[in-house]
């Protein structure tokens, strides 16, 4: 039977880092420095905490409370919240959402441990520029290798997440969230120290106002939306372990602004050496897998040595911003097993690791052998992500502020959610929350 008394973590801290973590992915280190720079630069970043803070922060505050007042899994809240009701659908929505997404970032999580591994090895080719250009598709084409790191990854994941709230998740969030913060500012050091730096610093902050029309208020809104983790119940399960006294609202501030900050710092480590370098700035894992390794194999010519430390230092940190998101996915699936199934926890992991595993093998070979299978036109991979990033989270999320805003007593919100702004963020969730998030997922899908 599943124990009577929930766990929680240690402090309002340790949720905040924690929720950091689930929000600090891969998508901040290659998605948002490339944005900022091709829709304004500073402009950009300012139509991102805008929409950081209205929207995507009142859908965290949502999804948030109805975890800590339901105090259980994604399913079990919205059973317990609104018995005999359709709603427990969304709890589904949300699981299957979660175990197709831990399936697929497992294999992205997967070439960043490979090419950690590359780096401590020395084989990345220091010194030789156009080798290693070539390392990440002959890796992604090759089924041993990419097979390999995708389940080495998912076997840390789940070893994580094996340890349970305090024992697992917390202890882990507490030595890694510092530790990430210290490596990539320490590549910002270095990155901005290096010759023709100067243009990459102006290709992040230089307003350009003229590039921020509707499409990058739109992708302004996306990042901010899919960055926080949003919709698909992972701030639901993390704040079903925050305590009652914990205040909702501080947490789901500092949330926003670690992941935000951690967006910035990145976009800082990754763009000036990519100008320094003359090239120009890629989209998706070829900026992280095929240019940086080019620029950091092109120093290596000269200075061998801080090329390796540097190299090992950022897929490090791209290494542990991975697992700090994959483990809050996965943690999902496995609290739903434990409290619905009454299962023990390394049971709960098995059953969703092995599926996991079965679908998570041919997202690694449609980079390889299976390229050419479609799905709607698109690789199973690509078919995995558009179908969770495009329409299941944003879903999720709306389903979540429509619950909270017209589903639960007012009494109840504003119980779990007293202070200053409840009325503005009740009328927020009301009106002009949701017609967003509709403009977000039909956007997505045109």
């Amino acid at each position: 039977m599943v124990p009577s008394k929930r766990e929680q973590f240690g402090s309002s801290l340790t949720f905040i880092m924690a929720m950091a973590g689930s929000a600090i992915g891969l998508g901040n280190i290659w998605r948002f420095p490339y944005m900022v720079g091709e829709h304004g630069g500073g402009a950009f970043i300012i139509a991102y905490i805008i929409c950081s803070v209205f929207i995507a922060l009142p859908c965290f505050l949502c999804e948030s409370l109805i975890g800590r007042r339901a105090r259980s899994g994604v399913y079990g809240a919205f059973k317990k919240l609104a018995p005999g009701s359709k709603w427990t659908w969304v709890g589904v929505m949300c699981i299957v959402a979660s175990f197709v997404i831990i399936s697929y970032y497992c294999v992205v999580g997967g070439w960043s441990l490979d090419f950690l591994l590359r780096s401590l090895c020395g084989g990345l080719a220091p010194g030789r520029p156009d080798e290693a250009v070539g390392v990440f598709s002959r890796m992604a084409a090759s089924p041993p290798e990419s097979i390999l790191a995708f389940i080495g990854f998912f076997f840390i994941t789940a070893f994580i997440v094996l340890g349970g709230i305090k024992k697992g998740i917390e202890k882990f969030t507490k030595i890694t969230i510092p530790i990430l913060f210290f490596l990539m500012l320490a590549i910002v050091v270095y990155s901005l120290s290096l010759p023709g730096a100067s243009a990459g610093v102006e290709y992040i902050v230089r307003p350009d106002f003229s590039k921020l029309d509707a499409s990058g208020w739109a992708c302004a809104l996306g990042q901010a939306f899919f960055s926080m983790s949003l919709g698909v119940g992972t701030v639901l399960i993390y704040s079903s372990f925050m305590k009652k006294g914990d205040n909702i609202v501080k947490s789901g501030f500092w949330t926003s602004v670690s992941d935000t900050v951690f967006a910035i710092i990145a976009a800082f480590a990754i763009m000036p050496a990519v100008f320094a370098a003359g090239l120009e700035p890629g989209v998706g894992p070829a900026l992280v897998y095929e240019t940086l390794p080019y620029i950091f194999a092109s120093m290596g010519v000269e200075t061998p040595v801080l090329s390796g430390a540097v190299t090992i230092v950022f897929f490090l940190a791209i290494l542990m911003a991975a697992l700090t998101s994959s483990i809050s996915m996965f943690d999902v699936c496995v609290e739903h097993a434990v409290e619905q199934f009454h299962c023990k926890r390394w049971k709960a992991v098995l059953l969703f690791l092995i599926p996991g595993i079965a679908l998570g093998v041919p997202c690694a070979l449609s980079f390889g052998c299976l390229s050419g299978a479609k799905l709607f036109s698109f690789s199973i991979f690509d078919f995995c992500d558009f179908l969770c990033s495009n329409i299941l989270m944003t879903l999720g999320a709306l389903a979540f502020t429509l619950f909270v805003g017209w589903r639960m007593k007012k009494a109840d919100v504003q119980e779990e959610l007293q202070g200053p702004f409840f009325k503005i963020f009740y009328f927020m969730i009301r009106w002009i929350v949701p017609p967003v998030i509709m403009v977000i997922f039909i956007s997505n899908l045109l």
